[in-house]
């Protein structure tokens, strides 16, 4: 089976009852365990089979325990079989203490999940510098009914947030010959998201038999175009990770790298990963807009994806895209500041539809329509170098009052 021949006969369609119990052999739930006053903060994945597993982590140093406990696990053999999750609480910079919790909430989860405990993987997400409150966890973990047959995506996707005003998830499904193949992802993310990961959970099932290796080749990619390409307020938190497990129950013979079918993979899970990076994106603390910041013509990738995150990372571009202000001039500046060496009066600037900036000047446009435009949910910034032939794509959110007024408060 070829990918040219898949390429034009069949493509990933979008389930929309679909989540991350769709695709055969997994199971997932969440509950109220008592980290949070009244709700759900506890949530776990299981796979019926041992799924081949492939993780990326937060670039910040200080690396909360759970992290450490689940690159051990899947360190192993490559393989994960269920996975614990609490919100309320990071267990970070918590030291020793906070490392043995993070290796006893494995313990129990994979007791009462009959796995070994490198079987499984431990994440948790929350208020930073204070100790888990291990035993509501061990409670809860021990009221867990029907692990291995729930189908409670919903409650595990709320189980999850911590400031999220909405859950996120996406569910995408291939029917070729014989086979049906699914990739299915849940993600929780709200502030403090910037690039090279940060306050953010991504978790992607797939039924797809696919080499271990090739598997953190291909999320190892794509999150570079995806996970990495957001940012809502420029801070880069201690916890987070992005886990795709892959357990191999569509019945395919494994894809390996020189496989076609490789590249089609690839292109399901950028579709999850990227559709996940934008609803976290939108989900900005106190956000009224995504914004999607375009780069176009640029010498290299990385000059296009260091600009396009300059601009989406303004926080006065942010606070204009807000105010529906179209002030191109905060647009160039982000340009000028981002350390890219490019030839200013080659740069052009759109704000949607409208060209506001041309041969790096601004051009007489209706400001009236550019306000108007900007009263929309999704707004769009291209800019144009005209240095190359690359391009790259970055994901963020306005910066509103509300921001402030969240975060002021975040503990209390």
């Amino acid at each position: 089976m070829k990918v040219e021949v898949l390429a034009k006969k069949e493509k990933w369609i979008d389930v929309k009852d679909g989540n991350i119990c769709t695709p055969k052999g997994f199971s997932a739930g969440g509950l109220h365990c008592g980290i949070k006053r009244k709700r759900k903060d506890l949530g776990w994945i299981y796979s019926e089979t041992p799924a081949m597993a492939a993780a990326v982590y937060t670039t910040n140093l200080f690396q909360a325990p759970p992290l450490k406990v689940s690159k051990e696990s899947i360190n192993t053999n490559g393989t994960l079989q269920g996975v614990i999750v609490n919100s309320g609480n990071a267990n970070s910079c918590t030291g020793h203490e906070g490392l043995k919790n993070a290796y006893k909430m494995r313990e129990v989860f994979a007791k009462k999940a009959c796995l070994n405990k490198e079987d499984v993987a431990v994440i948790s997400t929350g208020v930073i510098g204070e100790q888990l409150p291990i035993s509501k966890i061990i409670t809860g973990v021990e009221s867990i009914s029907a692990l291995t047959t729930s189908d409670e995506a919903l409650s595990f996707e709320e189980a999850i947030l911590t400031t999220d005003t909405f859950t996120k998830h996406i569910c995408l499904q291939l029917k070729s010959e014989d086979k049906v193949y699914t990739i299915a992802g849940a993600a929780k993310g709200s502030g403090m998201v910037h690039p090279n990961m940060a306050t953010m959970l991504g978790f992607v099932t797939t039924d797809i038999n696919i080499d271990h290796e090739l598997l953190q080749q291909a999320l190892s990619e794509v999150t570079k175009e995806t996970f990495n390409m957001i940012t809502v307020d420029g801070d880069t938190s201690t916890n987070d990770m992005v886990l795709v497990l892959a357990n191999g129950m569509a019945g395919n013979k494994q894809w390996k790298e020189n496989d076609d079918e490789y590249t089609f993979f690839k292109q399901g899970l950028h579709m999850v990963c990227q559709s996940l990076s934008q609803q976290i994106a939108r989900d900005g603390e106190g956000a009224t807009k995504l914004i999607e910041v375009q780069v176009n013509s640029a010498e290299t990738v990385k000059d296009a994806q260091v600009i396009a995150k300059t601009i989406v990372g303004s926080s006065l571009v942010k606070t204009a895209v807000f105010g529906q202000d179209p002030n191109w001039g905060r647009i160039v500046s982000a340009v000028g500041y981002s350390g890219i060496t490019l030839d200013t009066t080659k740069i052009k600037v759109m704000i949607g539809p409208i060209l506001i900036v041309k041969d790096g000047m601004p051009i007489s446009f209706c400001e009236e329509e550019a306000k108007s435009y900007l009263k929309n949910e999704k707004i769009e910034i291209i800019v144009d170098l005209s240095t190359g032939s690359e391009s790259a794509t970055a994901w963020g959110c306005d910066l509103s009052y509300d921001y402030v007024r969240i975060n002021a408060s975040y503990r209390t």
